[in-house]
């Protein structure tokens, strides 16, 4: 069933000439059947054996699902080993029980003229009466008018059986050939687009199409018939006679997605119309981030929602100059959310003047900014919300001054340094040890119901990531130095760069797992690491950090940690980052590494966690030559990502596990298996500075092996042979490279 031809109205031609245009094929009929394993418009079938219906609620289409809840919510094994009779949709009615008789039911299993003997013999016992065989009418009566029931006509004026006739009439008594598709369509997965306007018909074929072909979102049938009936409802002719507001104003419903998918199919409607770009964008007074080119959108799945709301700003000339700002900054590189906050700073300025009945730009002075000081300061909001209003506007008269947007503002117009209050004393957010306990508890750590959500826990905890860069993980986060030790590689959200963070062994397993669990759920690969686990086809959508949050609140309310208090624990995932921090400053891990390991970009922003530094380890460390038990040289990756964690490792490891006679270069976080035995494992490190202790232990280890040997002892000799190499090949290095050090020296 396809769309009769359209003849384009004046004022749309040219929209109606574009969907046209626009609509394959595929997507241009009335009744579209998506294929059953769609993986856009998916449409699973009911869990019952037998039944063709889609699934609606708990794995059951909807009419199971009330019969189900009837039941009292069983089991659901127990239900689907006896979900009862096949539920009524388009199936065939039942016939009357006499021999021969296909008319309809009326009552007592028989039809009207059996019931009606039935009646006149007094109503005998159903199960003991037999029906009396009854004339064939002649002619035979034809049946239902539905295709999939064979049941008579009551009378030759009927063109459905008693049951269905019912129905028919109880719908309204609609047109036959609707009623009869209708019936046909009840419980499947098509979407009937029948009965619309032909522009709306088209716009919604449109809107299905840029779903199908968008390839992130999964759309279930039932969701854009909602859409289909909201619209249908509204009486209109196009998508684009309501904005967005008045749409949601018109669904007052709180299912969520079959108005975003109305939503964004006028969106598409109107791009198409209109087109997309700064040109199309710029004189709105809201602009939509999707339709902006060269705009980073947030790694959300509200992503294509971003809107900047510049009719919060009232005055228009203000308008008009926050505009060129805010664009300016958009395309200098600036994130949304930094574009935002600069967008409150000249909304609140616009609130103020309002306030002031200030009307002209030439009035914004010194004195008149003393005030707005003032006023901001009585406003509810913490001290990082007022100043982000004064800094971020002082950027603004600055840029208007810089690019000569408007010469009337006067040059006293600016803030300086002091006019915003200093900043509260910084509490420390770190989580006490008797929490971290709990939490770090594996039996608490196996109650995550959610796998993904206990790595991300685990991450957060040992790495001391921010959350925004735990659950943008790239499918591929695992990188490894030249010893073979893993480091989780992120992007810093903040920074806006790549940065590395050593990891135990035991966390990289689990990563692995994750990916493994990822490539079963999507077989052709995802980019990220924590895809959605809904609506998601492609798998490219990343975890909301909401949805985390609502888990990490469920199971700390499972697991029921509590404070020394006995109070229960409520926290935000960040205190872990704070937590670590904290922890290797305890750890006497100088300042300098926990920089590099939190990715701070200068010593300040580390200093409230401790206030030491050591600036010359690094330096010092590369300045001096290193060998492993091979007699190999041990050099840092180059700068980078790797290079920094790998450097923060290994000073880490110098920090806190200095050997006799040299360094070890195990991650901290693993435990050594060899115990005692550093000459012979592969980690281990050593210096031109170990020299002297490195002969010694070499004289001792050749006395224990002649005494061996004299004894018979086998397996000692083997153990302190293999020392003994070891040794011999540290020190022949150790001593060339000295030796040639002072010969480059003595030629300087």
């Amino acid at each position: 069933m396809t769309v009769a031809t359209l003849t384009p109205d004046r004022g749309r031609a040219g929209l109606l000439e574009k969907l046209l245009a626009a609509v394959r094929a595929e997507f241009r009929t009335e009744i579209y059947h998506p294929d059953p394993d769609h993986r856009v418009f998916v449409s699973p079938q009911c869990a019952v054996t037998g039944c063709d219906r889609v699934t609606w609620q708990q794995g059951l289409c909807n009419g199971h699902v009330i019969r189900w809840r009837h039941r009292g919510r069983p089991p659901m094994e127990d239900f689907l080993a006896d979900p009862g009779r096949p539920v009524r949709g388009r199936g065939e009615l039942a016939a009357c029980v006499a021999d021969g008789c296909r008319f309809g039911v009326n009552g007592r299993d028989l039809c009207m003229r059996h019931y009606d003997r039935w009646v006149r013999a007094g109503r005998p016992d159903p199960d003991a009466w037999e029906p009396p065989a009854l004339a064939v009418p002649d002619p035979v009566p034809g049946e239902c008018r539905l295709p999939f029931c064979t049941l008579w006509v009551d009378n030759p004026g009927k063109i459905f059986c008693r049951g269905h006739h019912d129905r028919w009439r109880n719908t309204g008594r609609p047109e036959v050939e609707e009623f009869v598709v209708a019936c046909q369509l009840n419980g499947t997965a098509a979407i009937d687009l029948r009965g619309l306007p032909a522009q709306l018909t088209l716009e919604f074929q449109y809107g299905m199409q840029c779903r199908a072909d968008a390839h992130r979102r999964t759309t279930p049938p039932r969701d854009v018939m909602h859409a289909v009936r909201l619209a249908k409802s509204s009486q209109v002719t196009s998508l684009l006679d309501l904005d967005e507001a008045q749409w949601r104003q018109r669904a007052k419903s709180r299912v969520r997605e079959p108005v975003l998918f109305l939503i964004e199919t006028r969106d598409a409607v109107e791009t198409l119309r209109d087109g997309a770009g700064w040109e199309i964008e710029y004189p709105r007074d809201v602009w939509r981030m999707d339709r902006l080119p060269g705009i980073a959108l947030p790694h959300a799945a509200a992503a294509p929602r971003a809107r900047l709301r510049l009719d919060r700003i009232a005055q228009p000339w203000l308008r008009d100059l926050g505009k060129r700002w805010l664009r300016l900054r958009l395309m200098s590189g600036m994130s949304i959310s930094t574009v935002h906050n600069s967008l409150e700073a000249v909304a609140c300025f616009s609130r103020f003047l309002a306030h002031a009945g200030i009307d002209r730009l030439s009035d914004v002075d010194r004195p008149l900014l003393e005030r707005h000081l003032a006023w901001v300061a009585s406003q509810p909001g913490e001290w990082g919300l007022k100043k982000t209003r004064i800094q971020g506007l002082n950027l603004f008269f600055q840029a208007i001054r810089q690019n000569g947007w408007d010469d009337t503002l006067p040059g006293t117009a600016a803030y300086y340094l002091g006019d915003t209050p200093p900043p509260p004393p910084q509490v420390s957010r770190r989580l006490a040890e008797h929490v971290m306990t709990q939490i770090e508890s594996e039996d608490n750590l196996d109650r995550w119901t959610d796998p993904a959500g206990r790595l991300i826990t685990l991450i957060l905890v040992r790495c001391g990531l921010r959350i925004s860069s735990g659950l943008t993980l790239d499918f591929d986060c695992l990188i490894h130095d030249a010893q073979d030790a893993p480091y989780l590689r992120y992007f810093n959200t903040k920074m806006k760069r790549e940065a590395a963070v050593p990891i135990d062994e035991e966390l990289q397993d689990a990563i692995r797992e994750q990916q493994r669990s990822v490539l079963a759920r999507w077989p052709e690969g995802t980019p990220v690491l924590f895809p959605r686990p809904l609506a998601n086809v492609a798998g490219t959508f990343r975890i909301a950090d909401g949805s985390y949050r609502r888990k990490l609140k469920r199971w700390l309310a499972t697991c029921d940690v509590r404070d020394e208090h006995g109070r229960p624990v409520r926290l935000t995932p960040h205190q872990w980052r704070h937590t670590f921090a904290c922890r290797l400053i305890n750890r006497d891990v100088p300042q300098e590494v926990v920089r590099v390991l939190l990715d701070h970009e200068s010593d300040r922003m580390t200093a409230h966690y401790a206030r030491i530094t050591d600036q010359t380890v690094r330096r010092r460390w590369e300045a001096a030559m290193k060998v492993n038990i091979k007699g190999e040289r041990v050099a840092l990756a180059a700068d980078g990502p790797l290079g920094q964690a790998q450097w923060a490792k290994t000073r880490y490891g110098i920090a806190t596990q200095t050997l006799p006679n040299g360094y070890c270069g195990l991650p901290v976080q693993q435990t050594c298996p060899h115990a005692n035995a550093c000459l012979t494992c592969p980690v281990f490190l050593t210096g031109p500075e170990f020299l002297p202790e490195l002969r010694e232990q070499h004289t001792r280890t050749l006395t224990l092996i002649d005494n061996a040997r004299s004894c018979g002892h086998t397996r000692v000799t083997e153990m302190n042979q293999q020392v003994a190499d070891n040794l011999d090949r540290m020190i022949h290095e150790l001593k060339n490279s000295h030796e040639q050090q002072g010969e480059i020296a003595d030629a300087g």
